[in-house]
């Protein structure tokens, strides 16, 4: 993953190449396609297809096969509707002329309408909690070499009720985060929007796993992201701090189920997501 903003950035935006038609370029790291790039490069690509005055409110993905970050990434758009306020983008990306991920974007004009929305839950502030960097710092002093240092330092996260990924006890299908990128950023909306949905497949799976005694470090079991919806409500800013807090109402069938929503630090409800995520169990051996 990317070290800091603008490389991470540099990764996010991809290369326009004809009027519908993008490539995308991966860092080394991970080793499978991470699949938030994805869905932040697809959204990129869409953004840039329709005109500024249309702003994505949903899109709707499928993860159908994994991504080879050595190989470029070919990502197509259908402008497959534009209408007086609405626009909808599909968005199709290819390695090797095979599908790996496939997307709807739906974009509306501003308008003004009736208003209501959920209550931010009630959670101690960022500056209580330790970033990601901290704590590994803390704990590599009790035990050197235990676990591997963050990735993405582009990204600045204070996870509340961490969990010890290699002895993880079960516990509630319930987890917040606070995030929010390392440097500022122009006032750019659909620079804000790509971030989000980068963001927005961190912990939505480990989140479905917290019931049970495996993490993403566990040996057998099989993990993958199958499918996120992302709705934009409201404007926001990722250089701000913004409350991640996610729930899992149900796991059958090697499949776990996710919701998130994406609160400002004074409980405005700027995003929504939802994931399905593979989680299979195998023999260890």
């Amino acid at each position: 993953m990317a070290s800091n903003i603008e490389s991470l950035l540099n990764y996010l935006e991809v290369e326009r190449i004809d009027k519908y038609l993008f490539i995308g370029k991966s860092p080394e790291k991970p080793r499978r396609v991470f699949g938030g790039q994805v869905l932040s490069q697809s959204l990129n690509a869409a953004i840039r297809s329709v005109p500024e005055d249309r702003i994505a409110h949903s899109m709707h993905a499928y993860f159908l096969r994994g991504g080879d970050p050595k190989k470029q990434i070919v990502y197509e758009v259908d402008p497959i509707r534009d209408g007086k306020s609405f626009a909808t983008r599909t968005v199709v990306a290819k390695q090797d002329g095979q599908a790996i991920f496939n997307t709807s974007v739906s974009f509306h004009v501003q308008e003004e309408g009736l208003v209501h929305q959920a209550t931010m839950p009630d959670v101690p502030p960022p500056e209580d909690l330790e970033t990601d960097m901290e704590h590994w710092q803390r704990t590599n002093q009790q035990k050197p070499g235990d676990q591997e240092p963050p990735r993405l330092s582009a990204v600045e996260r204070r996870i509340i009720d961490r969990r010890d990924n290699k002895n993880p006890v079960p516990d509630k299908p319930l987890q917040h985060m606070w995030f929010r990128v390392t440097e500022p950023l122009p006032d750019n909306s659909q620079l804000h929007q790509t971030l989000l949905a980068y963001i927005s497949d961190f912990s939505l799976l480990g989140t479905a796993l917290r019931p049970h005694p495996y993490t993403g470090a566990s040996k057998g079991i099989q993990l993958a992201s199958l499918d996120h919806g992302l709705w934009f409500h409201r404007p926001f800013r990722v250089d701000e701090y913004l409350l991640y807090t996610m729930d899992s109402p149900t796991a059958c069938g090697s499949r776990g189920f996710s919701r998130g929503s994406f609160y400002t630090r004074d409980g405005v409800l700027v995003a929504s997501t939802t994931q399905e995520s593979l989680m299979r169990l195998r023999d260890e051996e």
